[in-house]
């Protein structure tokens, strides 16, 4: 489990076809600290822009990670090319302030932005998300776009919006994102339980 609050941002340092091709092993170049404090271990979970995923090699500022050809499919990870930014969150732990919202980092369908307007001190983000998944999106509610939790300020068929501070700008991908980039989404998970009891009710 994750809470969305990124820590560290990091960049794919290399791709390597694995699995006959199908699968990729993804080398990401880290702040040192990240893997640091406490020490990664092998298997360590940890949110790439909101997917978990497993370490399987690690140094002092790069660690790399194996995604299959399910994940390349249902992710934005199959876009990622060298130096694509990458949203790092390390594992929450017991007693870990939980700062955003409890995320899994199951990726529940990929997103694109749309349009970034200035609002005040922020930028108000709009994105379109696949049909099935946009009835789960409810305004003040929660939402992981690339790994980072938000809060939803509107909704509107498929669109919602959020407003993006300064200081998350600047720690995250959100610097760097632009209107027709892709972003892996997962809903709330609270949402997705409340949805199946009143379809089972």
């Amino acid at each position: 489990m994750f809470t969305g609050i990124i820590t560290a941002l990091g960049r794919i340092r290399s791709i390597e076809p694995i699995g006959e091709g199908r699968d990729m092993r993804l080398v990401m170049e880290t702040p040192p600290a990240f893997l640091a404090a406490p020490p990664v271990t092998l298997g360590a979970s940890i949110a790439c822009s909101g997917c978990c995923l497993t370490a399987v090699a690690f140094g002092e500022d790069w660690f790399a990670v194996d995604a299959s050809a399910e994940t390349l499919a249902h992710t934005k990870l199959g876009s990622w090319t060298a130096g694509s930014p990458v949203n790092l969150e390390r594992s929450l732990r017991v007693g870990d302030e939980l700062g955003g919202h409890l995320v899994s980092g199951h990726v529940d369908g990929v997103g694109q932005a749309l349009a970034a307007t200035p609002e005040n001190g922020s930028t108000r983000w709009v994105f379109r998300v696949p049909r099935p998944i946009s009835r789960f999106i409810a305004v003040k509610g929660s939402v992981a776009v690339d790994g980072v939790s938000l809060t939803v300020n509107g909704v509107r068929d498929d669109t919602f919006d959020v407003n993006i501070i300064s200081h998350t700008a600047s720690v995250t991908g959100f610097g760097t994102l632009q209107p027709n980039d892709m972003v892996n989404i997962e809903i709330d998970t609270l949402a997705r339980y409340v949805a199946r009891l009143a379809e089972t009710a």
